[in-house]
């Protein structure tokens, strides 16, 4: 009642605009202790329905406010492997079920979660916890994301020992080449893999299973093995024209920008680990980027930077309202308009846009999009776009690039050689993150398709929770659910 919502501070537009540093700066301690005095310590506090993770929010904040930061970092870490990550990334479905958000901006959870772990960094906190004891089994965690390291994590915090594959040159998924530096700073993760390497957790590189590494010789070598690698298949346009230079899958954008970055070579190669389509800059260019999501605005941001003649993003879906959408109440993930930095650095933005056609030049090179509008329609549920009447257009575009996000993981290779099911959408079949073979477990996109950051570290979590149950017969992993009646009782104490 007596502080106002004070989000974050961000670099100015014109200074942020020349690199690739971090946009959002951490909040000072006096901003920290003044947000999280807006937490109510309400008696149903919805934002721990809202967190995958289920956080235990409340406490954390109260801890922040009386500057008791060893316990603020106990609380936070003790349901999240990665606040550094979530506090960065993470689209805040806490937020949305914050319970002041009913009539009030919400408390801001995320910067809150930011400034605990950077604290207990700076405080000498964050140590390696080593497990107390060592099992005689091996676990083999495929893919370095959110969701395979959180998973690591557990699995040698219970004593299994374990090694994580990573096809890429280096440890970290979308978090290391998907994710931009502007976002997240890479050195925030090399920073925690120091800290899990010292937990005893191997790291392989270049280890492309079912290519380089057969999945079989893992079978033989491994008690258990985890599927981390993620919805690696993007959603593609097929319309005339899609085999034109200068129409680009969004993630190949991206991943070769953070690897300029990061001081690497963007090798041109056919083999599984590198580029197929030589660099691609959006320098001089006028860039179209096919989709409204996060990966879309992460396009827009990295082509500013790049310095692109124009940037334009269209979406199919027609445009959400601003401030409430009747459709998604409090404490549901309101499906409004949101404005992102990237948005913020320049970019024209347009709704209810099919693309029909790109078109090239005598060359073979992207010159052109031609475009129109629709208006949604819906039958039974069923969605359905008509165009509209003398709307068609043709707009100048050199680089087109495709942000419609992920289908499925990747069929060929890995998983037939495990011989997984695959369900109805294509993602490994696993209701309860075992699959089919008994030896071989699943989580994140992996397993239940495209999603956020935080539920990959909860599906981590839950499937290295159940690997343990697996190789033991139980497990003293805790569980999301016991997580939330802890936070009940942290609430009492």
């Amino acid at each position: 009642m007596e502080f106002q919502r004070e989000n974050p501070s961000k670099r100015k537009v014109e200074e942020r605009l020349h690199d690739y540093q971090e946009i959002e700066v951490t909040l000072s301690n006096a901003a920290a202790q003044k947000q999280a005095a807006r937490c109510m310590s309400c008696g149903v506090p919805f934002c721990h329905s809202g967190c995958p993770l289920g956080n235990i929010i409340p406490e954390f904040n109260d801890a922040v406010y009386e500057q008791n930061w060893e316990y603020a970092y106990e609380l936070l870490i003790s349901t999240n492997n990665f606040p550094e990550f979530t506090g960065r990334i993470c689209p805040a479905p806490c937020e949305s079920s914050c319970v002041l958000a009913i009539n009030k901006p919400a408390v801001t959870i995320e910067a809150i979660e930011r400034y605990i772990i950077e604290t207990a960094f700076d405080k000498g906190l964050v140590k390696p916890n080593l497990p107390k004891f060592r099992t005689d089994k091996k676990v083999a965690i495929i893919g370095s994301g959110p969701a395979g390291l959180a998973a690591a994590m557990q699995l040698n915090k219970a004593g299994h020992t374990v090694t994580v594959f990573e096809r890429a040159d280096a440890i970290g998924g979308l978090l290391r080449y998907g994710i931009p530096d502007f976002k997240l700073d890479k050195k925030l993760i090399d920073r925690r893999l120091e800290v899990m390497a010292a937990e005893g957790i191997t790291f392989k590189t270049n280890a492309n299973i079912g290519g380089n590494i057969r999945a079989k010789t893992l079978l033989e070598d491994f008690d258990a093995i985890v599927l981390c690698g993620g919805s690696t298949v993007p959603r593609d346009l097929p319309i005339p024209g899609r085999d034109l230079k200068g129409v680009h899958f969004a993630m190949e954008f991206l991943s070769q920008q953070n690897k300029r970055v990061s001081g690497k070579e963007v090798k041109i190669d056919h083999t599984a680990n590198v580029y197929q389509n030589g660099d691609i800059f959006a320098t001089g260019k006028n860039v179209v980027v096919i989709g409204g999501g996060d990966t879309g605005s992460d396009c827009v941001g990295t082509s500013n930077r790049q310095q692109a003649k124009s940037v334009t993003q269209i979406e199919l879906m027609p445009k959400p309202p601003r401030d409430t959408n009747e459709a998604t109440p409090w404490p549901n993930w309101p499906m409004i308009l949101r404005t992102s930095t990237s948005h913020e650095e320049g970019c024209e933005r347009n709704w209810a846009i099919q693309t029909k056609e790109f078109i090239g030049d005598e060359n073979g090179n992207l010159k052109a999009l031609k475009i129109v509008e629709v208006e949604l329609k819906t039958d039974n549920g069923r969605m359905s776009f008509l165009e509209k009447a003398d709307t068609e257009q043709i707009i100048p575009c050199e680089l087109a690039l495709l942000a419609m996000g992920f289908l499925h993981p990747q069929a060929e290779g890995m998983l037939k050689d495990l011989e997984v099911e695959l369900d109805e959408r294509g993602n490994v079949k696993a209701p309860h993150y075992q699959t089919t073979n008994p030896k071989v477990f699943t989580a994140g996109d992996m397993r239940r398709g495209q999603s956020l950051v935080v539920w990959a570290i909860s599906e981590g979590r839950e499937a290295a929770r159940e690997v343990d149950t697996y190789l033991m017969g139980y497990s003293e992993l805790e569980a999301k659910a016991v997580s939330m009646l802890n936070a009940q009782k942290y609430a009492f104490v």
